[in-house]
C-alpha cells in the first residue's frame, strides 16, 4: 500500500521518543509533529534528519485503512495498546 498524500495520522496519532528538527525532546501522542506541513505532508520526507522511526513506518491497510479518520482511530488504539 502507498501512503494517502495528505493523511497525515502517522505524525499525529503516535508518540514519537526520538528527537524531531524542531522537538527535540520528541512528540506525545495525538501531538501534530512540528515538520507536517499544512497539506499533511512531512517536510522531513527523504532528509537525513528525519526520525528512523518514521522512516521505516510502511503504509497498510490493517492500519491505514480506507481514509485518514480510520487511520488516526487505528494509530490511536495502537499507541493506547502499547504506550
Amino acid at each position: 500500500m502507498e501512503c494517502r498524500l495528505g493523511c497525515g495520522a502517522c505524525c499525529i496519532a503516535p508518540s514519537i521518543s526520538s528527537p524531531i528538527p524542531g522537538m527535540p525532546e520528541g512528540k506525545p501522542a495525538g501531538v501534530r509533529c512540528v515538520q507536517l506541513n499544512e497539506t499533511n505532508l512531512c517536510k522531513l520526507f527523504g532528509e537525513s534528519g528525519r526520525p528512523d522511526v518514521c522512516s521505516g513506518f510502511k503504509a497498510d491497510i490493517a492500519v491505514c485503512g480506507q481514509e485518514t479518520v480510520i487511520a488516526l482511530n487505528n494509530l490511536i488504539e495502537l499507541e493506547m495498546l502499547t504506550g
